[in-house]
């Protein structure tokens, strides 16, 4: 019995693990898909250029890029980009950058995670001015700085980062017991398929 266990709970990681790796391809390859829409050559479109980037690093195979591509030009192809603003808790904000196929259901699971975190959905537009939009450091293409930086890509809380991104104007310092609240928010909301990058203006 111990052993039948044993080979159980591999079993099961296994399939957090497979789950997980299927939700980050699935995410790396709507950004793909997304900024794709205005561009298909990646040579013309740095943004998409920067999504195929991030895929390769976090081992999608070619062919799903190439079809992420592809459906970018297919009629019927709704992916939706939306930017959701919430209230956390200690009067810090957030921005939650969102792709997906379904806004209905994506804003119902949303809001669901935010409310279950003591945290509430903002009317739109009511704080993006306490944020602003950056443009990401070049990044030279060589093999070397690849290496160098690949484990931090793989390791980041958001694969999908753009050519451009945003950021809190004014940092919100908080307590070390409200902290591990937004920290606990964030990563539920990590965990949701369609959210791509979450920026917040709390010091974490």
């Amino acid at each position: 019995m111990a052993g039948h266990s044993h080979w159980a709970g591999i079993k099961h990681k296994k399939g957090l693990t497979d789950q997980k790796r299927s939700q980050l391809f699935s995410k790396l390859l709507k950004m793909v898909t997304i900024t794709a829409r205005q561009e298909p050559n990646p040579k013309f479109n740095s943004q998409l250029r920067t999504a195929i980037e991030k895929a390769k690093e976090n081992n999608v195979p070619q062919n799903n890029i190439e079809r992420a591509i592809k459906r970018a030009s297919e009629i019927g192809e709704n992916l939706e980009e939306l930017i959701i603003g919430a209230y956390g808790p200690e009067g810090t904000t957030m921005l939650i950058e969102v792709v997906t196929d379904n806004k209905n259901r994506a804003v119902a699971e949303i809001k669901k995670i935010l409310n279950d975190n003591n945290a509430k959905w903002a009317k739109s537009g009511s704080i993006q001015w306490a944020f602003k939009h950056t443009t990401d450091p070049y990044r030279p293409n060589t093999d070397s700085y690849r290496k160098e930086k690949i484990g931090q890509y793989k390791s980041a809380s958001n694969p999908c980062e753009s050519a451009k991104r945003w950021q809190a104007k004014f940092k919100h310092k908080i307590p070390v017991e409200i902290k591990e609240k937004i920290q606990n928010l964030i990563k539920e909301l990590e965990n949701h398929g369609d959210v791509q990058q979450i920026t917040t203006n709390a010091e974490l």
